[in-house]
């Protein structure tokens, strides 16, 4: 019997951060802000803005801190209302709830994407002062429809903040998922297109944004001299705004350390080819599997041209106990299947995020789809007979519980 492939190992980290590591460890230089200049984190933000075309960059410990900041140096009053989309991971809220505001949950479609009808009722909802804030999740790289979120947002004010975790090398006509909103977020956590094990990283074009997030971050004292603007680019803005708001803000201590960095350098150059293969993964897995009559891969939208390092499908036609024999059935052949809506403590699952203060809404379009959604990964280190092994496997799993003769309808 043929072994299913490991799809949760990460590639290696590449040969040529080992030079660097070692220099690391030799001089046990790991706080960023030891350097005059220049320390390996610094290079990863400026390296980073740069690959994906924005001003600044800030490295930090994670995603979620990047989020947190990012609501934090967007200056929102205490219990401000901050929309987020119901599908999304459980840090989206909760960095939501740790800078002292409130998450509003917007529902998400069949194909995972904000319900834009409910999004827009959501703005215009005056209830305890109406929203004033938007995360957009990007969740597992399916991008939510960009125009039409920024042209209801522009119109009215509201800042937009991209959770892009699952994003990176994602574009929307043709420009970089990240950069479209106010704020973008990135993670270099072990199972992205960046690993780091943990950290994460905003990009913004705002330089009192990013002034006021790099003090928050942990840049004390006169720390943040060693944040540069980009070569060529007028230091003039963001020097003014970070002695605006020098001694007047927390200090969160959320730095990321040099060795993360160093470890992740090295990858940028690895970002166009493993999306490429992703996506060329992805692609060739969605058609095997839409050819079963109980899986579904929904399409992308037109704009969109995705990074994805794993998969999503809905199951078609089953019912709860059929869902959990399908994953059941799955397991036994080797593949995990993830059903978004079936266990008791999913953290994409908006029912177990208890720490929401208040009721949660009954949100019943994005429940029925988080029952019937499925998750697998799809490293872009697969080969084709990696590919073909899994989706026979996905199919097969279907076949064994609803059988070939309803398939058909005979």
């Amino acid at each position: 019997m043929t072994l299913p492939p490991n799809v949760y190992d990460a590639e290696p980290i590449p040969e040529a951060a080992r030079a660097e590591i070692e220099r690391l460890l030799q001089s046990g230089d790991l706080f960023r802000y030891t350097a005059p200049e220049d320390a390996p984190v610094a290079l990863l933000e400026r390296e980073f803005a740069g690959m994906l075309g924005a001003k600044y960059a800030l490295a930090v410990s994670s995603c979620s801190a990047a989020l947190f900041l990012s609501l934090k140096a967007l200056d929102l009053p205490r219990g401000a209302r901050v929309l987020i989309p119901a599908f999304t991971f459980a840090a989206v809220p909760s960095a939501v709830v740790h800078a002292d505001c409130h998450p509003v949950l917007c529902e998400v479609g069949d194909n995972y994407r904000i319900d834009i009808k409910t999004f827009e009722a959501l703005l215009d909802d005056p209830t305890h002062g109406g929203i004033q804030a938007v995360i957009i999740s990007h969740m597992r790289g399916h991008t939510s429809d960009m125009d039409a979120i920024m042209a209801l947002c522009n119109t009215r004010g509201i800042p937009v903040v991209e959770d892009a975790a699952h994003s990176l090398g994602t574009t929307w006509h043709g420009k970089n998922i990240g950069t479209i909103g106010k704020i973008g977020c990135f993670s270099f956590q072990s199972y992205k297109l960046l690993n780091a094990g943990e950290g994460g990283i905003m990009i913004t074009d705002d330089p009192d944004i990013l002034a006021r997030a790099v003090i928050m971050s942990g840049a004390y004292e006169h720390n943040w001299r060693k944040h540069k603007a980009p070569h060529g680019e007028n230091t003039a803005d963001l020097e003014t705004a970070f002695a605006r708001h020098q001694n007047q803000l927390p200090l969160y201590n959320l730095r990321l350390g040099n060795m993360s960095a160093a470890m992740v350098r090295p990858q940028l150059n690895e970002v166009p080819r493993r999306v490429r293969d992703g996506r060329r993964n992805h692609d060739y897995v969605a058609a095997l599997l839409n050819a079963s009559p109980w899986l579904e891969v929904p399409e992308k939208l037109d704009p969109e041209e995705r990074a994805p390092d794993s998969i999503q499908f809905n199951l078609v036609g089953l019912n709860a106990d059929e869902t959990r024999a399908y994953a059941d059935a799955a397991a036994a052949r080797g593949v995990k299947v993830q059903v978004f809506g079936l266990s008791t403590d999913n953290a994409r699952a908006f029912w177990n995020w208890q720490f929401i203060t208040g009721e949660l809404p009954a949100l019943p379009q994005t429940r029925a789809m988080l029952m019937k959604a499925c998750d697998t990964r799809l490293p872009a280190r697969l080969t084709r007979a990696d590919l073909d092994l899994i989706a026979g496997t996905l199919v097969a799993a279907a076949a064994d519980v609803m059988g070939d003769t309803r398939a058909y309808g005979t």
